[in-house]
């Protein structure tokens, strides 16, 4: 896949005051270099159809950051719109003075006419910034748009994986692969548990050492597991690794029980741990929805995210409590307990992370979901991460909600999401909200 491209395309005609056009020109430039240094400039102000067909012809953009210098008309973006099917934010710049005399740019006036333009073409996915450079509205904007954008790009390389099919009742996590191609470009792959079991059954102790050193670096108690489920764990630790090797895997959507329990003896929790530590993210009970969201995460926050269920919250405190059986990120833990290693909670079969995640200040809970009709939709809430001990047995994260947490709770189950969430470190709403519009998604942000 050719690297991220994003363009300035900055317009105008002539007839506007361009020493004031100009100055802004040069520091919206300065702007989009920091918020992403591969941005594309032309060598002047674009002051006709004519000069910025040219500038455009041979460029392949991934998002196009358009701004109004001065007035200009829609002829300008519908030849955008004809040439380019990518993400677009419009970028309206302050009138610099008002003094009773010439109007200088006019800037607004063309923002009208170049979104007038898209809305006409169908197009309904690009975004919008009114400010001066300088302002950290606009900054903030174009961050967001550069993120979302690039995430965007970097899910149609995507390879998806699904172990085995989802548990009874989980349909919701089913993954629909052609449907999943056709809305986000990402292409997936599947491997039943008996092959997955099959394979790490085929593996002795030596190949498997470096495996179970990883383990034992990343964890704390792992010694009380035991030997035979010790050995079993490394051996399907290496197994899953190795798969997601081969077939170059993003993200990862494993079943998880009973099969792992009476088929093989050993749960998965623990190597679906170690593979988010690793850089896959990695989700249980076979959901690919929630893989892709914890992708999303990862990609977000540049850490490992939680994966788990909404199962606890508490109205004095306005906080809501995530938890799972024991697949967390090793990297989660608290820094008094460690990676603490147990048993599933359920099965009472190890190894199984048993810890409680540390706190950061700033938290978003995402899941990409779907509308009954079959559309997506993404759930946004922000937050703060507590300093809370281990909730229940196995893997949890006590969150202070941003918005009355009661009423997130009621009216996210009112509008029926489904019960897997993913928690991400620092506050992405903004970026989510842009990637869903660029999507065509509605955005459920709870507030």
């Amino acid at each position: 896949m050719k690297e991220f491209t994003p363009v300035y395309i900055p317009v105008g005609v002539p007839t506007f005051h361009l020493e004031s056009a100009r100055d802004l020109f040069e520091r919206s430039k300065a702007v989009l270099r920091e918020a992403d240094p591969a941005f594309v400039f032309p060598d002047d102000m674009l002051l006709s159809v004519d000069a910025m067909s040219g500038y455009i012809s041979d460029l392949e953009p991934d998002l196009i950051v358009f701004q109004d210098l001065t007035f200009a008309n829609a002829a300008y973006m519908s030849e955008v719109v004809r040439r380019f099917d990518c993400p677009v934010l419009l970028w309206t710049l302050r009138e610099p003075v008002i003094d009773g005399t010439r109007l200088r740019l006019n800037s607004l006036t063309g923002a009208y006419s170049a979104a007038n333009a898209m809305r006409c073409s169908g197009r309904t996915d690009y975004g919008y910034v009114l400010g001066s450079p300088e302002e950290e509205n606009v900054r903030a904007g174009i961050d967001a748009c550069v993120k979302a954008s690039r995430i965007k790009k970097e899910m149609q390389g995507l390879r998806l994986a699904t172990v085995g099919e989802p548990p009874q009742g989980f349909d919701f996590g089913r993954a629909r692969g052609d449907e999943l191609k056709d809305v986000f470009g990402a292409e997936v792959v599947s491997i039943s548990v008996p092959e997955m079991i099959e394979r790490a059954k085929s593996y002795t102790d030596d190949d498997c050492k470096e495996y179970m050193e990883r383990s034992h670096e990343l964890t704390s108690g792992l010694d009380h597991t035991p030997e035979n489920n010790l050995r079993d764990h490394a051996r399907l630790y290496k197994a899953y690794s190795e798969y997601v090797r081969e077939n170059g895997i993003g993200a990862l959507a494993s079943r998880c029980w009973p099969d792992y329990f009476t088929e093989y003896g050993t749960p998965v929790c623990a190597v679906l741990s170690m593979l988010n530590d690793d850089g896959t993210a990695a989700a249980c009970e076979a959901d690919i929805y929630g893989a892709l969201s914890m992708w999303t995460g990862m990609k977000l926050s540049s850490s490992p995210v939680f994966f788990g269920d909404p199962v606890s919250l508490n109205e004095e405190e306005n906080t809501l409590t995530f938890w799972h059986c024991g697949a967390a990120a090793c990297t989660l833990a608290r820094k008094d307990t460690g990676a603490t290693v147990g048993v599933h909670p359920n099965r009472k079969i190890g190894p199984a992370m048993d810890f409680g995640c540390e706190a950061f200040p700033e938290a978003t809970i995402f899941r990409i979901g779907r509308e009954p009709d079959g559309s997506y939709r993404f759930f946004i809430l922000e937050g703060e991460a507590l300093d809370r001990p281990k909730q229940f047995t196995g893997t949890s994260i006590v969150i202070k909600t941003t918005a009355p947490v009661r009423k997130a709770v009621e009216n996210s189950v009112l509008d029926g999401f489904e019960p897997h969430f993913v928690v991400m470190k620092g506050h992405h709403a903004g970026t989510l909200k842009v990637l869903a519009r660029m999507f065509g998604f509605r955005a459920y942000v709870y507030k």
